[in-house]
């Protein structure tokens, strides 16, 4: 067990099935609030004949493809959705609905309050109903509410609009937890996170290119409404898209046949924290709360969202269009750094959190190049704005540690609903570091990104230490105590 990895902890009382002998029936998991959604599954791959490593690798490919796919095509949309006001923002979008002063970074901080405050009824609805209707259903939701921005003409129209965006979309990061824990083993999980991830960078590019097109419009109606109107529209056919082919667990998926599902749950049941319980579970709760991993992922959620408003709210001075354009190259490395991070952590044992702190360390040199740089070195500045990039790869890799270091669909939720208010409280604090009366070189903001950062790194730091302590004293009491195959397959049942 690698030592930036948990081993999840699981005590006798924890679990209530028995496993089945050569001459027992098949057990049902029917009216069992107890048992995985998948159980049956399970049970009955126990008398099939065991897939070879070709068939396994078949069933994987054949999994990437629709739900990484999917993932991808949503992912990207989400992040153009919540940034079009960005984009939006240089072709007259201010004065057309009327906003003064720092309102317009108001509807940066009121986005995320949204996204606050559905944060555990989006858990909750994660856990009890099937995720890929869910997710399909708030894609198509968010699009028409995007499509619906260029009617608003004033900053309560607008707020009223990112509050309900914000709300809508929060379940995206959450719910994609879920889907990598339901579909992936966990040494699989890094990359296929990131393969999703990186489209912040692409966003990024694309999004930067949409808005340079949009400003050579000179005909029809006002060039900001065009952003809203061309990402809403994606995002709806997105929904639909997703509604059809999106499956919402291993066991009911049509684009596999028996078999494959089988071979599917097989794999995932190996991670030992189960694949799917649509019950809620109070003991868990508990044990989310008492935690302390739960409350650095919150602290490090909350340091790494602090700097996102700097990274796409920047000009240093540049003219209307160039300020599309000089998101791309940070957007590119951005996408490298996430990829290559996902390659490094599915690849090499041990380096998760090495690979958070490296990371880091590139985003604390940017910001202190910021903070440093005079406002006549506005190229050096870009660069440094450029190293701060490498931010989504420490934050995307802690999505992971939920994923597949977390057991039982109720802890795992919790912990993620927990992690994601950190992400809302650092974003909703952000954008108000940006004062109008320190234009154009906004100190502030460029201090908080460096505190930011610091943060992030002293609790990733924290977590290390942590999970190689708990890691180690595990070690020493399975050593002692052994582990008997009866407690090897409850495990792989979610009771924890």
């Amino acid at each position: 067990m690698a030592m930036d990895e948990e081993k999840s902890a699981r005590s006798p009382h924890d679990f209530a099935v028995h496993p089945a002998s050569p001459h027992s029936p098949i057990l049902s998991s029917t009216g069992d609030s107890e048992l995985d959604d998948t159980y049956d599954i399970y049970k009955q791959s126990a008398n099939n004949t065991p897939a070879d490593s070709a068939e396994i690798r078949r069933v994987l490919r054949k999994i990437d493809l629709r739900i990484v796919s999917i993932l991808f095509m949503i992912y990207l949309l989400q992040y153009l959705d919540k940034n079009g006001i960005n984009y939006a923002s240089v072709y007259g979008l201010q004065k057309a609905t009327h906003l003064k002063g720092q309102q317009f970074a108001w509807l940066s901080t009121i986005f995320y309050l949204g996204y606050l405050v559905a944060q555990f009824p989006a858990g909750y609805a994660i856990q009890r109903l099937p995720i890929g209707k869910v997710l399909a259903c708030t894609t198509l939701a968010w699009g028409v509410i995007v499509i619906t921005t260029p009617a608003c003409t004033s900053f309560a129209g607008m707020a009223t609009n990112r509050f309900l965006l914000g709300f809508v979309e929060s379940i995206v990061n959450p719910g994609f937890v879920m889907v990598m824990s339901v579909w992936y083993k966990a040494a699989e999980q890094p990359l296929r996170l990131e393969a999703y991830y990186c489209t912040n960078g692409i966003a990024t590019m694309f999004g930067g290119l949409i808005g340079y097109a949009v400003g050579n419009i000179t005909s029809g109606l006002p060039q900001w409404m065009y952003v809203f109107l061309i990402f809403g529209a994606c995002s709806c056919a997105a929904g639909v898209i997703a509604l059809i082919f999106l499956p919402d667990m291993p066991s009911t998926a049509k684009f596999l046949n028996a078999r494959e599902r089988s071979i599917a749950v097989e794999r995932v049941a190996g991670n030992r924290q189960g694949v799917k319980n649509s019950h809620f579970k109070v003991y868990q709760m508990w044990q989310t709360l008492y935690d302390p991993k739960t409350w650095i992922l919150f602290v490090m959620a909350v340091g790494a969202q602090v700097p996102n408003s700097a990274l796409t709210s920047v000009s240093f001075g540049f003219d209307t269009l160039g300020t599309q354009y000089l998101p791309i190259p940070g957007g590119a490395v951005q996408f490298l750094s996430l990829l290559g991070g996902g390659f490094i952590c599915s690849k090499f044992p041990n380096v998760r959190c090495i690979t958070m702190i490296v990371a880091n360390l590139i985003c604390i040199l940017g910001a202190a190049l910021l903070v440093g740089l005079p406002d006549s070195m506005k190229w050096g500045r870009l660069v440094a704005l450029w190293l701060c990039y490498f931010q989504g790869l420490g934050f995307s890799i802690s999505l992971t540690i939920v994923s597949s270091n977390v057991s039982g669909s109720t802890k795992k939720q919790l912990t993620s609903a927990i992690l994601f208010t950190g992400y809302c409280i650092g974003n909703c604090i952000g954008p108000q570091t940006f004062r109008d009366s320190e234009a154009p070189r906004y100190p502030s903001a460029y201090i908080a990104m460096l505190v930011g950062y610091s943060v992030k790194l002293t609790a990733v730091i924290v977590l290390y230490v942590y999970m190689w302590m708990i890691n180690k004293t595990r070690d020493r009491e399975a050593a002692v105590e052994g582990e008997s195959s009866e407690e090897i397959e409850r495990a792989a049942i979610d009771r924890v």
